[in-house]
């Protein structure tokens, strides 16, 4: 059996831990001594490296669809801080250092999160969806990953997206961030955008060095331990070589593993293990 966390047995005290943490989270960015990223641009640099776009409504959230307008309004709050962000060389990209005061004129409301493992409603809630984003943007980049951590738990079918499975990138302000740094000598800049039914994010850099990127999976695997069923499949990033089309180097970035919280496809073949 799980030990519970003290903040589990008395509630009460769950503020004041979020004070501490917050205060801890923040103090270390301070000391580490990374140049974090800090600048918009008024235009968009000239070489547009990746597109892409998700769906904004998740109708299989099983929760009313205002959680997902309210996702919505509270992405537009975030975004309005990262949209046309430059990442210059040596400079670190830290998804809280940007989203930390969005809400500052304009508070956020309720939308869907995961806490204790379980999908609940808080105020701000829906910002992973962000964060996927950007982090689907970053691996189509020579950035480095510097944090990133996965959903433990993924509790309805996916959105339609371009983006193969395990690639996300759960954030939680004072717990989770999504760090990259630049160690390269071109400058990076993220552009955010909506339409009607869609997020929409590029990338762009300054100098065009004749490469792209391709970010695929290995095989999947589904396997149940007792009554839970796990999806564990490796995430790779290939460079081409724009002029040719030929892959140049491929490598494995990680190993994603999550708990399924849904029923998996009649016919999915799942792997019994102890």
């Amino acid at each position: 059996m799980t030990r519970k966390r003290i903040t589990q047995i008395f509630p009460w005290l769950l503020p004041l831990r979020r004070k501490q943490q917050l205060l801890f989270f923040y103090t270390k960015m301070k000391l580490d001594k990374n140049c974090y990223a800090a600048k918009n641009l008024d235009n968009l640099l000239p070489h547009q490296l990746f597109e892409t776009s998700c769906p904004l409504y998740n109708k299989e959230t099983g929760f009313d669809m205002v959680y997902q307008e309210n996702k919505v309004f509270n992405l537009k709050l975030a975004a309005a801080t990262l949209d046309n962000l430059v990442i210059r060389p040596q400079e670190t990209f830290s998804f809280w250092k940007l989203v930390r005061y969005a809400d500052r004129y304009t508070a956020y409301k309720e939308g869907l999160i995961v806490i204790n493992g379980k999908l609940t409603t808080t105020l701000g809630g829906g910002m992973c969806q962000m964060s996927n984003l950007l982090f689907w943007m970053f691996i189509h980049t020579p950035l480095t990953i510097l944090e990133r951590h996965g959903h433990a738990v993924k509790d309805f079918p996916e959105p339609p997206s371009d983006a193969p499975l395990g690639v996300d990138a759960t954030v939680l302000e004072g717990w989770l961030d999504l760090k990259v740094r630049n160690d390269t000598d071109s400058t990076f800049q993220i552009s955010i955008a909506f339409d009607q039914e869609h997020i929409i994010g590029r990338i762009f850099t300054d100098t065009d060095n004749g490469l792209s990127y391709n970010v695929i999976n290995g095989e999947v695997e589904y396997y149940s331990n007792g009554n839970t069923v796990f999806e564990e499949v490796d995430v790779k990033q290939e460079v081409i070589k724009n002029n040719s089309g030929k892959s140049i180097s491929s490598r494995l970035l990680y190993r994603n593993c999550c708990k399924i919280g849904y029923l998996l496809p009649v016919g999915t073949p799942v792997i019994e293990k102890g």
